[in-house]
């Protein structure tokens, strides 16, 4: 079956695809990971076999499909992606497992959100490498088991605990991904920078870096925007003036806190007397869906200690009343 009729296979995310890390040399941050990644591979290699399936768990922007991409290069194999969403039926999946070659990877993202009955259907296909198929319908419909060659499973969610149980145990390869810090980001802003052809001070990498949220995605999207300005209100070189220029107009702050975060923080403040509240019901206030809120936002609002997650809800901490400017509430514990 071609690859391009695959029932929800997917092209990779081509979000800045120049700015990729392109091998495990190039990747940078997440040190422990990846170096013992680099050894998982190695002796994958070494014995010619399909490497252990993979789970890579994190906040959206870590680079978790540019891992997939780089884990499927180092093999020297095809990636697969798809996303959970995509994948509806049983037959949708059974359908890209039996065109699988051997060693190949399937990446699938956001596999959180795959439905049970999908779901179902990887069990046999990771464990014995086998997917059972339906042939008619009715009464006379047969199911027949169908091998397949060893593969390799890449699954990433940026929401770990909504993985059941079965699944997760069925991943011998777990990763966590961390925020990155700013000289790490840093790195990742000068050579994005030589990639698409501009130059840029350290001070104004250094700057950049701080303010984006510990995300190498959201640092290479704000290093497009400074180009912009630095291109029609500069000289065509990025400096601090520029990236300080360029933030402003953005309204994100000192804190990397963009227009959304400060909302959330202030709803929360304000409009629910500094919780706790629910996620459904601060997602209806500030017009957001709850996933994104807990996606996107509240882990570097959590990180930064400007939000605490509560069996209650959510609270602002006087760290976060700090940052809108707000006095510190009576009697509170932070």
């Amino acid at each position: 079956m071609s690859r391009d009729l695959d029932p929800g296979l997917l092209p990779v995310d081509s979000a800045d695809p120049a700015l990729r890390p392109r091998n495990l040399d190039e990747y940078v941050g997440q040190e422990r990971l990846v170096e013992n990644l680099r050894v998982y591979i190695r002796a994958a290699r070494q014995r010619g076999h399909a490497l252990d399936h993979v789970l890579l768990a994190g906040p959206p922007g870590l680079g978790k499909t540019s891992l997939a991409l780089i884990i499927a290069e180092e093999l020297g194999v095809e990636l697969r992606p798809t996303s959970g969403p995509v994948i509806e039926k049983r037959g949708d999946l059974a359908a890209i497992l039996t065109s699988i070659q051997e060693r190949e990877v399937l990446f699938i993202d956001e596999v959180h959100r795959l439905n049970r009955a999908v779901e179902e259907v990887l069990y046999p296909a990771v464990e014995d490498f086998r997917v059972d198929v339906m042939l008619g319908q009715g009464p006379g419909a047969q199911s027949v088991s169908l091998n397949l060659p060893p593969f390799t499973l890449i699954g990433a969610t940026t929401r770990a605990g909504l993985l059941t149980r079965p699944l997760r145990d069925r991943f011998p390869i777990q990763f966590t991904f961390e925020f990155y810090s700013p000289e790490e980001l840093a790195v990742i802003v000068r050579r994005s920078a030589r990639r698409i052809g501009i130059e840029i001070e350290d001070a104004a990498a250094r700057e950049l870096a701080r303010r984006s949220r510990g995300t190498p995605r959201v640092a290479n999207r704000l290093l497009r925007r400074v180009r912009d300005f630095a291109e029609v209100e500069g000289e065509g070189r990025v400096d601090i003036d520029i990236v300080r220029l360029t933030l402003d107009r953005l309204d994100i702050d000192e804190e990397g806190l963009d227009a959304m975060d400060r909302r959330i923080l202030h709803t929360i403040a304000v409009k629910f007397d500094g919780g706790p509240v629910g996620v459904d019901n601060l997602a209806t206030a500030i017009g957001e869906e709850s996933d994104t809120i807990e996606d996107v936002y509240e882990p570097f609002l959590i990180r930064r200690g400007l939000v605490q997650r509560t069996r209650q809800g959510r609270i602002i901490t006087s760290r976060g009343r700090q940052a809108l400017g707000l006095p510190r509430a009576a009697g509170s514990l932070f």
